[in-house]
C-alpha cells in the first residue's frame, strides 16, 4: 500500500470521485486513500507475460483476463485495489457501490515490488483470502524466475507452491501448464537491494 497523505476519513463515494479526477490511482480502505506507485519497466514486462500466459489458458475456458486498470473490491473489508492482474470466470459481478469493481475474480496476480512485497504478502493477501471467489493468489519476483502460488484447497486451506527456472505451475481456476520461463523471457531482472545487516 502506498503512502497516505495527512487526511479526515472520506466515504467511498468521495473516493471515486477523486479516482475520477486523479492521474493515479488510489486504494481505499477504512475512509483512507493510498496512492499506488508506479512500476518499474521490468514489472511490466512481467505482468504483461503473464496477461499473455492467462489469455492463453482463458480461451480455452470462457475466463475474461483484466489488467491493472482494473479495480477488485473485497466486500468483506471494504478493500479497493488494482491487481496487476486479476481472472474472472462466469458472470462477471459488480460492487453495488461501484459499477467499475469487480468483486469475483477467480484468480488475482501480483509482480512483487520491493516497496509493497511486505504488504502483497501480508495484510494484503488477509484481504484478497475474504473473496468467496479466489482460488489463486500469484506472487511473481522481479529479483529471480520465481513464481508462489497460492491455492485454495477443497478444505479452504492456502497451499503455497513455487516454481523457477525450467518448471510449470497450474492454476486450480484454469486448465494447463504455464511455463515459468515464458513469463521471464528477455526479462532483465535486477538484483535485489541489499538486506541491512543486524549487529
Amino acid at each position: 500500500m502506498g503512502d497516505a497523505p495527512a487526511q479526515t476519513s472520506i466515504d467511498y463515494e468521495t473516493y471515486l470521485t477523486i479516482e475520477r479526477e486523479a492521474d493515479q490511482k488510489h486504494e481505499w480502505l477504512n475512509g483512507h486513500i493510498y496512492a499506488m506507485a508506479g512500476g518499474t519497466i521490468e514489472h511490466g514486462q512481467l505482468t504483461t507475460q503473464m496477461i499473455g500466459e492467462l489469455l492463453r489458458l482463458a480461451s480455452a475456458c470462457g475466463c475474461r483476463v483484466y489488467n491493472s486498470d482494473v479495480k477488485i473490491r473485497v466486500q468483506a473489508t471494504g478493500l479497493a485495489t488494482y491487481p496487476d492482474a486479476s481472472v474472472v470466470c462466469g458472470p462477471v459481478e459488480r460492487d453495488p457501490g461501484d459499477r467499475n469493481a469487480l468483486v469475483n475474480p477467480v484468480v488475482l496476480v501480483e509482480v512483487l515490488s520491493d516497496g509493497t512485497e511486505a504488504y502483497d504478502r501480508g495484510d494484503k493477501f488477509a484481504h484478497y483470502r475474504q473473496i468467496p471467489s479466489l482460488r489463486d493468489f500469484v506472487l511473481i519476483s522481479q529479483h529471480e524466475p520465481r513464481v508462489e502460488l497460492y491455492s485454495r484447497d477443497e478444505r479452504g486451506r492456502w497451499v503455497l507452491s513455487t516454481a523457477g527456472v525450467g518448471d510449470r505451475f497450474s492454476l486450480t481456476a484454469m486448465d494447463g501448464p504455464i511455463e515459468v520461463d515464458r513469463i521471464y523471457a528477455g526479462v532483465e531482472l535486477v538484483a535485489a537491494p541489499p538486506r541491512a545487516v543486524r549487529s
